[in-house]
């Protein structure tokens, strides 16, 4: 079985399904994951409130290329360490340095 990478992580559930169903339009395989704990938002902690976008790993580059070639602009994350919301450009938090929690290469 191929291993699968996460391509975007964010907070807007409307966004996300956009997104997947320009990537399926591709023909690339998309599965959502964290949908279901959207409901316990104040109740759970920050970074498991995520919704996120994988895909196989050989699909990834193609994945990248296609949210590029729409201007797709990336969702903003929160740092695992100390929670702070940090800009989609961001590769590490603003407030302590910690890397990006989504960031998988």
């Amino acid at each position: 079985m191929e291993q699968r990478k996460c391509l975007l992580a964010g907070g807007n559930l409307l966004q996300a399904h956009t997104w997947k169903g320009l990537l399926q339009t591709a023909g690339i395989q998309v599965e959502l994951r964290g949908e279901a704990l959207l409901g316990g938002v104040g109740e759970l902690p920050v970074d498991l409130q995520n919704v996120e976008l994988w895909v196989n790993e050989s699909a990834l580059p193609q994945a990248l290329a296609q949210l590029e070639s729409i201007a797709c602009e990336r969702p903003q994350w929160h740092c695992l360490n100390c929670h702070e919301l940090n800009e989609a450009s961001f590769e590490l938090c603003w407030n302590c340095s910690a890397e990006r929690s989504e960031a998988h290469n």
